[in-house]
């Protein structure tokens, strides 16, 4: 009953110090700084005459004067090295470094002072005796009173519950790194109040034994004992410097220890304040993939977009805003932003516009300010002709970026005639207005879903990759009407068109690994579509430099911008190491979050991972190529894959009549179709499209 009482008082004290004005903190440093300032004259004239030192006349004898007169000289020097704007909970070495010139230069004009005034049996060695007991008495009265601050901080480190107070838990880590980094993070940490740092880990044998910043630095074998005896909540990754790969062997060494692994992505910005405790978050797929990520030529990017006119379509989207963020980076001309979602657009308008002034600011700061691109949020619809004419006409891009589709599987196979119009027709579109409007490059993202398919929206990506393979193949091209647009004469290609397959990309819209965390976060369960199911992976910024980097090889090494093969639309795939298995992904996952598997070996366990059933067109495994001839290119990460395809006449009339197909709702009609367009495209029995479903439920009939 009186620790919370106490606890109370004391949290009230504290808070009401800390609440005072500045001025009147001010106040109180300098009343007692001219206290210690004369008692440490009186010691240092006591040490020197080896006695205690008091002059007979009293306030009378000029010495007293001098004494008193101390605190006059000084606290004017002490204010100019800033000792009274520094906050005292959160003093560091440099703040003790300017108590230390402060008091020098204040002894120094002091005992000037002393001996250009003439007054009698003022000893020359008081002097640095004074120097000595003055940085003593202000520095350690100052690291005394930030002891004894943050001891009371510990104290009343609590959380209120209606009229009580409980303390709340401080969180036990173990920084992984006791290099840079490390420190870095230890200095951040120490900051703030949310954790309390027991240990550093390293694999230096000569480092083992030692005490940095005064907790122990351990080996790695002594991790597991370690994390039992202390207790620790979390271990903090700091060891921004090694490869993936190496990154991945050391989690995986943690996996056992059944807690929590941490990272933060700006050690640096946390040691200088500009992030804390709080910012740390849970490990992602990005730390546990052992591939190394492609390289790109950043030289080839840069020929490609600087100074030019760019487009890209599906702007808001994980790809689409990834290959905004890079391109900007490279500094073009104007970068055109094509979205159909208003809140996406604005988002990402107003997110590259803050790159851009800092881009800006930094580039002046060093005098090289030169190019400033032009940021256009522009909202509309790729399957909309005459919007996407407009645009292409005004602008006139140099390359266009076609990143814009529908792709959640599940979703697409609800509502297959808008994925068609979406995915098919507007890729059709796209390509239909560069090629007319004689852009450069046209450059479509496309999926490892359209290899095979067993949905919809695999097997509309296909179909658009056939568009453009079968439009490169033609030196002078006709389109038929679409839909209620006039038919275009025979048009003169020149637009290079290419495309881009990958698989899984990591954090984008849909993807497993936020969706996983959100249920670890719920307590579970996990629900895994199929034990068997595996996946490629890749992180967006790899996936939107290999996009970028496609659009720079299309053509050939020998082609300049805007050169063209006859009869070629590249297919490039990127080769992304081995498939993970999603249900090891999801283990990994639960373990690095500190918690256990729960299952048939661990009852006990924290997270169960339940099997609930493959989803409408879902596949167990995605391939990369179709046939298995891929051509090595100038980048060793990329292949060029060969695809057979249909001739644009024999295309075209297919592509109609899907066309109607989707603008009539007939999904029968476009399954058939995107089968016969995609003979390898295997779609489930079931037709789960919503519309179609209600409408044979409403009219009595036996569903297909």
């Amino acid at each position: 009953m009186i620790r919370p009482i106490v606890q109370k008082m004391i949290l009230l004290f504290f808070n009401g110090t800390l609440a005072l004005p500045r001025s009147v903190k001010r106040s109180i440093l300098i009343a007692a700084d001219s206290l210690f300032l004369i008692g440490a004259l009186w010691l240092s004239f006591s040490l020197r005459l080896d006695n205690w030192y008091w002059p007979r006349e009293g306030l009378s004898n000029p010495i007293v004067l001098l004494v008193l007169f101390a605190p006059v000289l000084a606290v004017p020097v002490f204010a100019y090295f800033g000792l009274y704007r520094a906050i005292i909970r959160y003093l560091g070495m440099r703040a003790v470094w300017s108590i230390v010139k402060a008091v020098m230069v204040y002894t120094v004009l002091w005992g000037l002072a002393a001996f250009l005034s003439g007054v009698q049996g003022v000893p020359r060695s008081v002097v640095p005796i004074n120097a000595m007991v003055t940085v003593l008495a202000v520095g350690g009265s100052r690291m005394f009173a930030r002891w004894l601050l943050r001891k009371i901080e510990d104290l009343v480190h609590v959380v209120h519950s209606g009229d009580g107070v409980g303390v709340s838990h401080q969180t036990r880590v173990v920084i992984f790194g006791a290099g840079a980094a490390g420190r870095q993070l230890a200095v951040g940490l120490e900051q703030g109040r949310e954790c309390i740092l027991l240990a550093f880990v390293d694999d230096s044998i000569e480092l083992h034994g030692r005490d940095l910043m005064g907790v122990p630095i351990i080996s790695q074998a002594k991790l597991q004992d370690f994390v039992v005896s202390h207790q620790v909540d979390d271990i903090l990754l700091a060891m921004p410097s090694i490869t993936r790969k190496q990154r991945s062997v050391i989690i995986e060494h943690l996996r056992p220890l059944n807690i929590r692994i941490r990272t933060l992505p700006g050690l640096i910005a946390m040691a200088q304040g500009k992030a804390d405790y709080a910012d740390l978050h849970d490990l992602d797929i990005n730390d546990l993939l052992a591939r190394e990520p492609a390289e790109p030529d950043e030289v080839m990017l840069q020929e490609q977009v600087t100074g030019k006119t760019v487009m890209v379509t599906g702007a808001g989207g994980s790809i689409g805003s990834e290959l905004c963020r890079q391109i900007l980076q490279r500094k073009p001309k104007d970068l055109l932003l094509f979205e159909i979602s208003e809140f996406a657009l604005y988002t990402l308008h107003n997110e590259l516009l803050d790159t851009l002034h800092y881009l800006t600011n930094e580039k002046s700061n060093r005098g090289t300010v030169g190019l400033v691109p032009t940021i256009i949020p522009l909202l509309g619809s790729v399957a909309d002709e005459n919007r996407v004419s407009d645009i292409i006409l005004t602008w006139k891009p140099n390359i266009i970026y076609h990143a814009a589709a529908v792709k959640h599987v599940p979703i697409v196979e609800h509502n297959i005639a808008e994925c068609i119009k979406n995915n098919v027709l507007g890729t059709l579109v796209m390509a239909k207005v560069a090629i007319e409007r004689q852009v450069e490059r046209f450059i479509l993202v496309s999926t490892d879903k359209a290899v095979n398919p067993t949905n919809a929206m695999g097997a509309s990506k296909r179909c658009c990759e056939l568009i453009l393979q079968a439009l490169a193949e033609e030196q002078t091209i006709s389109f038929e009407p679409m839909w209620d647009g006039k038919a275009s004469a025979q048009v003169a290609s020149t637009t290079q068109l290419a495309m881009v397959r990958f698989g899984n990309v990591l954090g984008s819209s849909g993807s497993v690994v936020p969706y996983f965390r959100q249920q670890i976060a719920q307590g579970g369960p996990i629900t895994l579509t199929h034990k068997d199911i595996i996946r490629y992976f890749m992180t967006i910024p790899e996936a939107a430099q290999l996009v970028m980097q496609t659009g720079a090889m299309a053509g050939g090494p020998s082609k300049g911008i805007g050169g063209r093969v006859s009869g070629e639309a590249e297919v490039y795939v990127l080769d992304m190491g081995d498939p993970v298995k999603i249900i090891d992904l999801a283990r990994r996952m639960v373990e690095l979050s500190g918690f256990k598997v729960k299952d048939e070996n661990s009852p006990e366990g924290d997270i169960a991972i339940e099997v609930v059933g493959l989803r409408p067109g879902e596949k167990l495994y995605e391939e990369l190529l179709i046939g298995n001839n891929p051509q090595a290119t100038q980048h060793p990460r990329i292949m060029k894959a060969n695809e057979i395809f249909l001739p644009w006449s024999e295309l075209q009339p297919m592509i109609t009549t899907l066309r109607i197909a989707a603008v009539n709702g007939d999904v029968m009609m476009i399954r058939s179709m995107l089968q016969l367009l995609v003979p390898e495209y295997e779609p489930d029995e079931k037709v789960v499209d919503w519309v179609y479903r209600e409408q044979i439920s409403q009219a009595g009939k036996p569903e297909r």
